[in-house]
């Protein structure tokens, strides 16, 4: 009950449809918090939410919609929360305190061979996106002097990662986007977090990783779970023993070039 106080009545989970985003979304149901997930895939979203709602007996709204067009996600998003345009707001006090941003686009392979098409959508979807998402809804928070945001991130964006360059680059964005709201927002009773997540068992990974699985390679729920817990307690968590490891290894004992060269070896099965 407690977590709801603070972070709802509403959790709005970007990326929500499957993978870790419907593992967010199960670990805030679970909570007692009411949903809505945004995603591409209608169809993927409609299934979660009625999976969760008949679980769980929250409220589940889904946004059929690509987080690289944020004038068009934003519309929706104040559509669905205008009481002037939507009766049905009003009636259901829709009200956005926890954000959490999943959805994520990876150009797989090298910088050379990648177009620039998919670099303008690494950078809308990834930084792009995130960004203006959490101004608009702090701004909310802010007024109602609680809340909190998540901002997905990567062990990848800790050093340059060959084969995943724009993707690392964009990560490593989040995690310092987070960092300094974690400072700026705190007095007005907003919470946020970045997770510096390492492999995560997700369809995506499964369909890139040609061989075994990374060492440290998470279950999404335990990745959702570590960070709602860590909420409110630390600007950035890296979930799982083994990737806390390797992130002091990486930043504190290695030379960046060694780091890099890791990486390059981790990710060259990638595609």
């Amino acid at each position: 009950m407690q977590f709801w106080r603070k972070y709802g009545p509403y959790a709005l989970v970007a990326g929500g449809s499957d993978g870790l985003g419907a593992a967010f979304a199960e670990s805030l149901a679970r909570r007692g918090l009411n949903l809505i997930l945004l995603a591409r895939e209608k169809t993927r979203l409609e299934e979660t939410a009625k999976r969760l709602t008949e679980k769980y007996s929250v409220d589940v709204l889904t946004i059929a919609a690509d987080m690289a067009d944020f004038e068009n996600v934003k519309q929706l998003i104040s559509g669905l929360l205008s009481s002037d345009n939507n009766a049905s707001a009003s009636a259901q006090n829709i009200s956005i305190g926890l954000m959490i941003y999943n959805a994520a686009f990876a150009p797989i392979g090298l910088f050379e061979d990648t177009s620039e098409e998919h670099l303008s959508l690494a950078a809308s979807v990834n930084v792009r996106s995130p960004l203006l998402l959490a101004k608009f809804l702090s701004s909310f928070m802010i007024q109602n002097k609680r809340g909190g945001i998540v901002l997905m991130s990567s062990l990848a964006g800790g050093q340059g990662s060959p084969r995943l360059a724009a993707y690392a680059a964009t990560k490593a964005f989040n995690a310092i986007l987070a960092e300094g709201l974690w400072k700026e927002l705190k007095p007005h009773g907003v919470d946020v977090i970045g997770c510096c997540a390492g492999a995560i068992l997700t369809p995506g990974y499964k369909d890139a990783e040609k061989k075994k699985n990374a060492p440290g390679t998470m279950i999404a729920k335990e990745v959702a779970e570590n960070t709602l817990n860590a909420l409110g307690k630390k600007p950035v968590i890296i979930p799982g023993v083994i990737n806390k490891i390797a992130r002091f290894m990486f930043t504190r004992i290695l030379t960046r070039k060694a780091a890099i060269d890791i990486m390059s070896k981790n990710t060259g099965n990638l595609s």
